[in-house]
């Protein structure tokens, strides 16, 4: 082999090996991105505590089927997610409207690490009012996403539609024309009224979330786990724009 030979396959070498290189560092800085992107997310529940929570499901109040998940669910979900808890029907009772209708709290704010935080709030609340979700919705976009920038989720837990405000398909149709950085993912929980379902699936789809719907105790863990973006070795009932 001459000199000529030897420096040419040198060459060969050389590039073929930065080419390998610069791949590797691709591919981490790709990975880190998306770590980062998704750890960037600020993801808020907002869970249904309203009346209609104490019936049972299969035998199981369905609480007590959302809280069981909800503890399952929620050692899953990454400490450097930032996630906040919102409930709504949680006080005010059947027979006080003007309160009833404005009884949704932020409980957790959206912070790493608050699983325990979620877990052991929900467990302190007892299901008895309405379902004031629009009311929610405004509160948690004019307040609870307050000076947040980024991407932002909010997961909407409801056995039920609407029942004090506007529709929330007609509150987000006019939030998506000034708004276009929050998402909402709506879980229809053992909803079979198709006014609500309706209502619900139009606000998941206006702002490019994800509309579930789940009749048992596994097809809420499969919505959960999508939703988040964990455990995906299961599927949930999804409907899609």
């Amino acid at each position: 082999m001459n000199s000529i030979s030897r420096k040419l396959i040198s060459i060969i070498f050389i590039v073929f090996f930065v080419l390998f290189v610069n791949t590797l560092s691709l591919k981490a800085l790709t990975q880190k991105g998306s770590a980062q992107k998704e750890s960037d997310e600020f993801i808020l529940f907002i869970v249904d505590f309203s009346n209609s929570m104490t019936e049972k499901l299969h035998g199981t109040k369905k609480i007590n089927m959302v809280l069981d998940t909800m503890q399952e669910l929620l050692p899953q979900i990454s400490p450097d997610k930032r996630v906040g808890l919102r409930v709504y029907g949680h006080k005010g009772g059947n027979f006080i409207p003007g309160m009833a209708c404005n009884a949704s709290s932020l409980i957790v704010p959206m912070i790493k690490g608050s699983a325990p935080q979620i877990q052991s709030a929900l467990f302190s609340l007892q299901p008895t009012g309405w379902t004031p979700i629009t009311y929610s919705l405004k509160q948690a976009v004019n307040s609870d996403f307050a000076g947040v920038s980024g991407k932002k989720r909010i997961i909407l837990l409801t056995d039920g539609g609407e029942n004090c405000d506007e529709s929330p398909c007609d509150y987000v149709m006019e939030l998506t024309k000034t708004r276009q950085d929050i998402f909402i993912d709506v879980i229809a929980f053992n909803i079979y009224d198709q006014e609500a379902n309706n209502q619900l699936k139009c606000t998941a789809l206006v702002t490019s979330g994800k509309f579930y719907s789940a009749n048992t105790a596994a097809e809420l863990m499969q919505s959960l786990q999508n939703s988040l973006n964990v455990q995906k070795e299961v599927q949930g009932v999804i409907i899609s724009h």
